[in-house]
């Protein structure tokens, strides 16, 4: 069965395809490691995401009911200089070698063009797209297609238990519990957090919701750090947990999706007071583990503040990158 058989189905994704795109995650998961475990609500929610267009940025193949493999693509509603899409997509594992990657990886770089040109024209287009450097194939593909890998990622697990560090709030600061009413300084740390950082972008309020505070979303594990006189958020912890991928494993994981300290408050010890606060939390709360990714540079502050906290590196993913 080739990319062109005739017994295939090529059409946009649709949210109704829920179920069937978790299964074909689940199934890519299980051969690539890359992702963790999706339920048929986890899909549905992120196909439902009111930033993307499925019609015109999504392309899926079927045989019969079952999907094979799909492209989709992000743009950035809020761009400056360069726009960075993210294109994703993978072929479930017993079809691959039969050219359905291909033409999901040229649909993908198409796509960008085409939303690049209607969004953002006189900027920069750069598509980017991240896979677990192990799986050689989706190397190849990548390479095939022009893409240049640029940076590495590592993700980073923590036992919990008596590994947790402690490590003291900073003088002259509190922490808090997340609420629906502190949700905006969320953003707004994470934000400006990452303004100057190369390849993050600015999230949206709709961004946001899809990205951090969707249904897997842990407020009660999620904590912000309050200047004391000033009242501002000086950095916050966002965690999200995956039942699917607990299901599968039988280790509840809290993920540490946002960590970010306001520039003007780094070298004070915000970043480790809430990582250590964070772990004491997600341990009592009865997690198994935590995790977090972050750049694979064994020399960056970043990953020193992980290091010392606990973190042990457990894979790492390749960021590939072409300029169109």
């Amino acid at each position: 069965m080739t990319a062109e058989s005739p017994d295939l189905i090529w059409r946009p994704l649709a949210v109704s395809d829920g179920a069937a795109m978790a299964d074909l995650l689940n199934a890519i998961d299980a051969e690539d490691h890359v992702w963790g475990q999706y339920t048929a609500q986890d899909a549905a929610e992120e196909l439902d995401s009111p930033v993307d267009d499925l019609p015109t940025s999504t392309l899926a193949v079927f045989d019969g009911a079952t999907m094979l493999g799909f492209s989709a693509v992000h743009y950035k509603p809020n761009a400056e200089i360069v726009h960075r899409v993210h294109a994703a997509g993978a072929v479930r594992p017993t079809h691959r070698r039969r050219g359905l990657g291909t033409k999901l990886m040229r649909h993908g770089l198409a796509t960008a063009r085409a939303l690049h040109a209607l969004h953002h024209p006189t900027l920069r287009l750069v598509v980017e797209s991240v896979y677990g450097e192990h799986v050689h194939g989706a190397v190849a593909l990548y390479r095939a297609a022009g893409m240049t890998a640029t940076t590495w990622s590592r993700h980073m697990r923590h036992p919990l238990g008596t590994a947790v560090p402690d490590v003291p709030v900073p003088d002259g600061l509190r922490i808090e519990g997340y609420t629906a009413g502190t949700d905006e300084e969320f953003r707004a740390v994470r934000n400006e957090a990452v303004r100057d950082i190369p390849g993050r972008s600015q999230l949206s309020a709709e961004e946001w919701k899809v990205w951090a505070v969707n249904a897997n979303f842990r407020p009660e594990t999620s904590f912000l750090l309050r200047d004391v006189e000033t009242g501002t958020a000086a950095g916050v912890v966002l965690v999200v947990s995956w039942e699917a991928d607990t299901v599968a494993t039988g280790i509840r994981d809290a993920y540490f999706r946002v960590i970010a300290t306001r520039p003007a408050y780094e070298g004070r010890g915000v970043t480790e007071a809430l990582i250590s606060h964070t772990l004491k939390t997600a341990r009592d709360q009865g997690y198994g583990r935590a995790s977090l990714r972050v750049d694979a540079d064994g020399s960056s502050k970043e990953f020193g503040v992980y290091d010392k906290a606990g973190f042990v590196t457990h894979d790492t993913q390749v960021h590939y990158r072409i300029e169109l």
